[in-house]
């Protein structure tokens, strides 16, 4: 009988021991969760605590290799644009030399091929930004020693746990064979099974606290690291668009402004047959102008032009002070004609 009982007893005792094997291999967390009061209310409290760091750093560590993630592709896929941009920039200003610098578009281009050069100029210091000051404090946290020493710590303590669980299961075993059978060896083996689980009530107050106050320091330095690398993030992406959307103003201003003055340019002065006859008009400015360019004409209010051909892009050609030029037609207005032939070419 006490051969069979032995049998039954070292059996339950295998099962308990691949139960605990089988929990430990598949548990997700690394940190195994219990309900079970192993010593007393105290213990618990720290085993949840340490429990809550544990899954706590783990989605820490998570979040930070998202980030990783992202800004590994971010950059990726700005040295991509820097490459297309920069083949884009050389061939804008391949095409403003091989052409007339006078042709607006060829001027354009070669605006553009500057402009685009310094925006990859600006995608450049966003790649080293988001490198060192993102990527590499991120993953010397992830893959540094504090986090996976405190992860072990806690880790230890739930093995040990578990033993503490175990071994106090081994007692309850060792008192009913006391009170079955009250044998010296029973006792002894009693008071030994007593005498471990002390010592680990002991190593875990030891150990539980030193892995609690590590994970919590970790789990501070996570939290801290990952919003200043986030700020570091937004801060250098609101920088850059800020620098492009300056560059594309600027150039869009210049690319328009040389449009307007291409359109409103003074036509090309063509000559007339001196045989013909033309007929001059006397016209008052009731604007002042002021000459942009050496084929144009300024005058003051209130001063007479001789007015000697309309344009119709509306620009007029003329004399006034002896100077010749051209001006907006809607600058003057229409006094009196004035034959060619008596035109002396002032007017006072």
């Amino acid at each position: 009988m006490d051969a069979l009982r032995k049998q039954a007893t070292k059996f339950r005792e295998q099962v308990a021991k691949q139960q605990q094997a089988v929990i430990k291999q598949f548990s997700s967390s690394g940190y195994e969760s219990s309900d079970v009061v192993v010593i007393d209310e105290i213990e618990m409290q720290r085993h949840q605590q340490l429990e809550k760091l544990y899954r706590a750093t783990r989605s820490g560590k998570d979040f930070q290799k998202e980030i990783v993630k992202a800004a590994e592709t971010f950059t990726a896929l700005g040295y991509k644009h820097i490459e297309t941009g920069t083949k884009l920039s050389e061939d804008c200003f391949k095409y403003g030399a091989e052409n007339n610098i006078d042709n607006i578009l060829a001027k354009a281009a070669s605006v553009y091929g500057d402009a685009r050069k310094h925006v990859e100029k600006e995608h450049e210091e966003l790649n080293r930004l988001l490198s060192f000051q993102v990527l590499d404090p991120l993953r010397q946290m992830i893959n540094g020693a504090p986090l996976e020493d405190a992860r072990h710590l806690a880790q230890r303590y739930s093995r040990m746990r578990q033993e503490a669980e175990t071994q106090r299961e081994e007692i309850s075993r060792r008192q009913m064979r006391v009170r079955e059978s009250p044998t010296s060896e029973h006792v002894a083996k009693l008071h030994a099974a007593e005498a471990r689980m002390q010592e680990l009530k002991a190593n875990m107050v030891v150990l539980g606290k030193e892995a609690a106050a590590a994970l919590a320091a970790v789990e501070a330095q996570q939290q801290r690291l990952t919003f200043q690398r986030l700020v570091a993030m937004v801060e250098g992406e609101k920088t850059f668009h800020l620098r492009v959307a300056a560059i594309f103003s600027e150039i869009e201003a210049e690319m328009v402004s040389d449009r307007q003055k291409k359109e409103s340019a003074p036509p090309v002065v063509i000559s007339e047959n001196g045989s013909e006859k033309t007929v001059y008009f006397l016209a008052e400015a009731i604007h002042p102008f002021s000459a942009e360019s050496e084929k144009e004409l300024s005058f003051s209010k209130g001063d007479f032009v001789v007015v000697r051909k309309v344009s119709p892009s509306g620009w007029s050609e003329g004399e006034c002070n002896g100077k010749a030029g051209w001006f907006p037609s809607a600058y003057v207005e229409k006094r009196q004609r004035v034959p060619s032939s008596n035109f002396s070419g002032e007017v006072y």
